[in-house]
């Protein structure tokens, strides 16, 4: 498929001492890196690497320095044992309004020339300035299809982030998601010394990236990225009054701007 738009809600829930449970509407792009140039010229309402209602640009997400997405996936997930480049890869991602975003997950999805899904990218950014990427390929034969019968990917990853300072670190996550067709869905469960700590899903419908759909989302969510800030300081706060643990970023992250490690597959 083209790249194309998801009209979204995301859902926040936690557990422990301290509770809470909320949804909120957000837009997503998703984006096919080879084309999207192309495709965002023939739109009024979008653009690639420079401002209008609706964008992105190249330092919003991957290296972040000015380098090629193409290449940077490919020299990613080279490093993660594929053995060539992917045919294609699309990435899942809110873009700039008005020039502003902020990015608390975007996912990468890599296929073979038969289009099936071989590596996944998930990319999680803090509000410090700092990101990682969660990779995953096959783990015995990189290259080779995560999901021959087309089910959802059922994975797991140890917490290597500092993302919120009311999350410890001795942590992992265990996340369901597929590749985005006509609905995006993606399920993340973190666990704290083994105890579940909070649920995060992003669903959506596609809709077609036309001006008119562009032009509606640009008025459900013109102030987005102050929206999604202004949440996650919002709900920090009322943690903090509720006696919520805070925990710094450790010593050793506090340093490093950008980090990556493995995604693995579970065993059911």
């Amino acid at each position: 498929m083209p790249s194309a738009l998801y009209a979204c809600q995301v859902m926040h829930q936690r557990f422990g001492e301290v509770t809470y449970r909320f949804k909120y509407a957000v837009m997503a792009l998703k984006i096919d890196i080879d084309t999207f140039e192309s495709e965002a010229a023939h739109h009024r309402w979008l653009s690639f690497n420079r401002f209008n209602l609706i964008s992105v640009r190249t330092e919003d997400f991957g290296a972040r320095n000015g380098q090629a997405w193409r290449e940077w996936v490919n020299d990613l997930l080279a490093q993660y044992g594929l053995p060539q480049p992917p045919h294609r890869v699309e990435i899942v991602c809110t873009p700039r309004i008005l020039g502003k975003a902020f990015n608390p997950l975007a996912l990468w999805y890599a296929y073979d020339a038969e289009n099936r899904l071989i590596a996944v990218i998930g990319e999680v950014s803090n509000t410090f300035g700092q990101w990682h990427h969660y990779v995953l390929t096959h783990p015995t034969q990189p290259g080779q299809p995560l999901n021959r019968d087309g089910k959802r990917l059922h994975t797991q990853a140890d917490k290597r982030f500092h993302v919120s300072p009311f999350l410890g670190m001795d942590s992992h996550y265990e996340f369901r998601l597929s590749a985005p067709d006509d609905h995006y869905h993606v399920w993340i469960k973190q666990f704290e010394q083994q105890q579940p700590r909070l649920i995060a899903t992003q669903s959506g419908v596609r809709q077609c990236l036309t001006d008119a759909n562009l032009l509606k989302a640009f008025g459900r969510f013109p102030l987005h990225a102050l929206k999604v800030l202004g949440l996650i300081h919002w709900w920090a706060l009322k943690i903090w009054l509720k006696g919520g643990r805070f925990h710094r970023t450790p010593k050793h992250l506090n340093d490093i701007q950008h980090s990556h490690s493995e995604m693995t597959l579970c065993s059911n």
